[in-house]
């Protein structure tokens, strides 16, 4: 079966897992890439259900979204948020003018009944991608970290009022018991013939995904390939707090942490040039120039990942 032909599940979170969704949409035709994207960062704010890795996602693939952050849209506007602050409010979350359009939908078809998985197939067919974006349940489950400095804090706080900077003592998901895999998951998991983990914060991004009750079960009902990506070169991470997290989490900073964090899950695993050097045990390695730097970047990475994870085939 040719490339083209597969069935690919990717599980992504963040910036880095967008990219990769990206890069793997240029690859293949429509139809054959489903994401699953995590949605413990979701929250409440104004009255408006945000979904920030959903939305990065969305707007990476519609071609939005703004490449100098990696989120929001690119040209977007703030005056809303300039109109809060007159009021006195911090306005510590960025909501463009233009990314409020996606937020009130999204709340008015929530508040209305709709799934998230329903409402999210809406707004992606409307911006014209071909691909499945799907959330990792329709429950609402929230990241809670428990720092040294402020106790418990919702994710958000944490990550963009606070700057990621609390040490953090341990991570939870609330609400998580409830959850489920939705129907559309579960049939792209039992289609797909190789799943991948994006370069996504693991204990964050991705380990909320994996919560899901009756998500392992599934990603591994079958033989098939189950390929992660580090988000670590060397000691430090390519974005963001996961090389921050795994220190204050006592684990060594490294390639070999997150392929240890994936043991029992994953059957091959990608790490970059620079760690060449890195001993994995217990699963199929290889290593590539992981920094996506460019949109290019992005598609030959997934393509060589997509090639190295059905040699095995």
């Amino acid at each position: 079966m040719a490339l083209e032909e597969k069935n690919v599940v990717v599980l992504v979170g963040g910036v880095g897992g967008a990219k990769l969704a990206h890069g793997l949409a240029q690859i293949l035709p429509p139809g054959k890439l489903t994401i699953i994207v995590n949605t413990a960062d979701d929250f409440w704010h104004y009255g408006l259900r945000i979904c920030p890795d959903l939305d990065t996602v969305m707007y990476t693939l519609g071609g939005l979204v703004n490449k100098a952050n990696g989120w929001g849209i690119e040209g977007d506007s703030f005056d809303m948020l300039a109109a809060l602050k007159r009021y006195g409010e911090s306005g510590w979350f960025a909501l463009g003018d233009q990314d409020m359009a996606t937020h009130l939908l999204r709340t008015q078809a929530l508040l209305k009944g709709d799934t998230l998985t329903a409402v999210t197939q809406k707004l992606t067919t409307a911006l014209g991608i071909g691909h499945t974006i799907l959330p990792m349940t329709d429950a609402q489950v929230a990241t809670k970290l428990v720092t040294v400095e402020q106790g418990e804090l919702d994710f958000q706080v944490y990550f963009v009022r606070e700057h990621w900077q609390p040490t953090i003592r341990s991570v939870r998901f609330d609400g998580i018991e409830g959850a489920a895999v939705s129907l559309e998951a579960q049939r792209a998991l039992a289609s797909a013939d190789v799943i991948l983990f994006g370069p996504s914060n693991p204990w964050l991004s991705i380990a909320p995904i994996l919560a899901v009750p009756g998500m392992r079960e599934r990603l591994l009902a079958r033989e098939l390939p189950r390929v992660a990506l580090s988000p670590i070169i060397g000691s430090e991470a390519v974005k963001g707090p996961a090389a921050k997290l795994i220190a204050e989490l006592n684990y060594d900073v490294s390639a070999k942490a997150v392929a240890d964090y994936y043991q029992g899950v994953i059957n091959g695993f990608v790490y970059d040039v620079l760690d060449a050097g890195l001993h994995i045990d217990g699963v199929r390695t290889t290593t590539f120039d992981t920094i996506m730097r460019t949109d290019e970047d992005r598609v030959v990475l997934a393509g060589r990942m997509l090639e190295w994870a059905l040699e095995t085939e």
